[in-house]
């Protein structure tokens, strides 16, 4: 006789049926348009400049985001997680090191597009090595604290996928938490807003508004804010109190972060979107030069 896995509480079946659905097609669009840079910038000579290694960085972040949110897809097809405790606390931790290094390379562009509008200084290799790897450790080493004690994976409300338990609302948690989120969430958003806003005066003085300084800003606080807020709520009120449906919308709209990305570091950049026209088409678009900038 073969028996079912129970469903996920306060979750039907054609509701976990439909988030999977969600994160599937989440995945497969990021995944792509991700693959897609990465796969330009490697193949593409013009393309391989010290600024665009950062959103080739960037790229492989947001694939690993993608690689996450197939698991949790796949899971929520079978109704339950297949890969035991071991399993949940790998993809708890892979998760969220791609998460914090998505996050740290888009501060990590924001403060090369400040140095290049601004100081009309360009990044040498060396040093984009040096921040590309900084933010990997970096990201490794905040993810690598759940594992060691300090805060604690777990799964997600619909138990088919695994991610920081903030159900607790322990000192533990809270701890980690504020610790956490002061130098992955904070600090990136703060470079970032000084970066873009100080751009911003540079593009009102010339006159000439290259791209949408406000978009990267926006984007991040949009895509990561209600996870945010949801974290920061479990800090001071008991969290289960709000619906397991509720709960899950803000990891949903978290995994949107890979597309959005693609579309404002990539394709909405008029050289590397060349570049990407280059790879796709054979037909090499005449540019003075190609850099991470957008338009």
């Amino acid at each position: 006789m073969v028996t079912s896995n129970p469903l996920a509480e306060g979750f039907t079946e054609l509701e976990m049926v439909c988030i999977g659905t969600a994160l599937l097609v989440e995945a497969l669009l990021g995944f792509c348009l991700n693959g897609l840079t990465i796969i330009s910038f490697r193949k593409i000579k013009e393309l391989r400049t010290p600024s665009n290694f950062l959103v080739f960085s960037l790229a492989l972040a947001d694939c690993g985001i993608c690689i996450n949110a197939f698991i949790a897809a796949f899971s929520s097809f079978l109704r339950y997680w297949p890969y035991g405790s071991d399993g949940c606390q790998i993809h708890g931790f892979q998760g969220f090191v791609t998460a914090l290094a998505s996050i740290s390379s888009s501060a990590a562009v924001a403060w090369d597009r400040y140095h290049h509008y601004c100081t009309r200084s360009k990044l040498q290799w060396s040093t984009t090595i040096s921040m590309v790897i900084f933010v990997w450790v970096f990201s490794a080493f905040w993810s690598a604290m759940p594992l060691l004690g300090w805060g604690e994976y777990d799964y997600e409300p619909l138990r088919t996928c695994c991610t920081l338990d903030y159900t607790k609302g322990d000192r533990n948690f809270v701890t980690f938490l504020f610790a956490m989120a002061i130098f992955n969430f904070v600090i990136p958003i703060f470079i970032m807003l000084t970066a873009y806003q100080s751009i911003e005066q540079k593009f009102k003085k010339s006159g000439q508004f290259k791209f949408n300084t406000s978009l990267p800003v926006k984007t991040l606080v949009i895509c990561w804010g209600p996870y945010s807020l949801l974290c920061f709520y479990a800090a001071v009120e008991n969290v289960t109190f709000i619906s397991p449906k509720l709960r899950m919308i803000p990891a949903i709209i978290a995994k949107t972060v890979p597309t959005v990305n693609a579309f404002v570091y990539a394709l909405g950049n008029e050289n590397y979107r060349g570049g990407i026209w280059q790879f796709l088409t054979g037909q090499k678009i005449e540019k003075a030069e190609i850099d991470n900038k957008t338009k």
